[in-house]
Parts: C-alpha cells; structure tokens; sequence
C-alpha cells in the first residue's frame, strides 16, 4: 500500500505514527471504565447500560448513565500522556485511533483523531445513522430525531458493529510506526489491529500491565503508566526521525 506522506518543518518527509489508545490513557484523567470493577461501569452493570438490548429494555436508564458520563468527560482534562502525543505531530505525522468516546485527545491538541466507538458528546437517532448532532448536555427521553425515533448516544455499544473499523484497519497497514497505548488489547475487533500493520514495522505497546502476548515481531514492550510511558516513547522515537 502507498503511503500519503507529510513533509516535515523542514521540508523532510514525516514518518507515519499511528497510535492506538484505549482507556488507560484516560484513566490518568480521571475517567474509569467497566474493566476496572468486574463488569461494573460506576456501579452499572455494563450490559444493562452498553448494549442494544439494555437500550429496549429501559432507555431512560442508559440515557441517564451516558448523561452522567458526559458530565464526567467535560469535567475531566487531558494529561500528559494526551499532550505528549500532540506534540509529536512536530517531528510525526500522527494519527490517533482511540477506543475512547472522550474528546481529551482533541482537548490536547491532537488534530487527527478516530473515535472507533463513538463520542460521548455527539448524538444520532435510531433509524437514519448519518445524522449526527452535538450534544453537550442532556439527552432527554421523548427528544426525537429528524428521522422520528428517539435519539440515542453516539456510541458503538456491545453487540453493535464498528463501522470505522475497516478505515481504521487501512491507517495501520500505512503505518511507519504503530504505538498502543492503555488497551489490554483484548476488545476486538480494535486488538486485531496490531495485526494489519505490514512487515517490518516497529511496534510499541504502553500500559501499566502488559497481559501475556503472541510472539509480535519487532515489539517493544513499555510497562508503566499511560503519561510516563509517552515520556519514555518520546525518547525512543528520536531513532528513528
């Protein structure tokens, strides 16, 4: 595949860092997720709240969860694993890929950034999914969309299919360099990406716990927290401007 290449400040062709972040990175910010407290998500069970079938069943309750979180996102402020990353795009042409429905990485100033599961502070309604509306306070029950259904948020549940999923898989295999960032790279079908990365391309991985991996060739392994390991990738990436 050919890669689409960024010059540089001065005039030098910036490698491609594609970077895939899960909720580790936020999780410094303040930000929890289900994973956290066996299958609890701030006290919810997780398929009452995440799910289609949650949403038939008692949708005031997943609206009131989902307002509840933008409530939380908006308090919260990007850190320094989040304003690391920003900062590369001097020396790399970055982009994020983010399991994350939080806007911390734009807050950072990241200008490329792929939710693949939704934004917390977007929403569409049921039938016409194109249709795609801010939302920065409540999403109340009985407030309908242009397509007549009631609006939900703008996030891929479980059970749901990702739709980016396969644009995503397209930046990676285009990817001089391939970064993932607190993710136990177990919630497909984002922990597959590493796989469509081409050969030969250096790969790194950043959580405070490393689970146990497949052979990967050409991995690097960074155990600790999301912002100190952005200061130790930072360093390692200087090899390779």
């Amino acid at each position: 595949m050919e890669k689409e290449k960024k010059a540089g400040n001065n005039g030098s062709i910036k490698k491609k860092l594609v970077v895939l972040t899960g909720a580790g990175i936020s999780a410094e910010s303040g930000l929890k997720t289900f994973r956290d407290s066996n299958g609890l998500w701030e006290g919810y069970n997780v398929y009452e709240v995440a799910t289609p079938r949650g949403w038939q069943k008692n949708p005031q309750l997943v609206l009131d969860f989902y307002n509840m979180r933008r409530k939380d996102v908006a308090a919260a402020n990007p850190n320094a694993a989040h304003t690391g990353l920003a900062e590369l795009e001097s020396d790399f042409d970055v982009q994020i890929i983010t399991q994350n429905i939080d806007d911390l990485h734009e807050r950072a100033g990241s200008t490329n950034v792929l939710h693949l599961h939704g934004e917390i502070f977007k929403m569409r309604g049921q039938k016409d999914e194109q249709h795609v509306c801010e939302i920065r306070g409540d999403i109340s029950l009985g407030q309908l969309a242009p397509d007549g259904t009631q609006y939900r948020p703008h996030i891929v549940w479980f059970e749901e299919p990702v739709p980016l999923i396969m644009e995503a898989a397209r930046i990676t295999a285009a990817a001089d360099l391939f970064v993932v960032i607190g993710t136990s790279l177990v919630v497909y079908p984002a922990a597959g990406l590493i796989n469509e990365t081409a050969d030969g391309t250096p790969k790194f991985i950043i959580d405070r716990q490393i689970p146990a991996l497949p052979v990967i060739p050409n991995l690097k392994l960074i155990e600790a927290p999301a912002s100190q390991g952005v200061r130790l990738l930072k360093s390692m990436l200087a090899a390779y401007l």
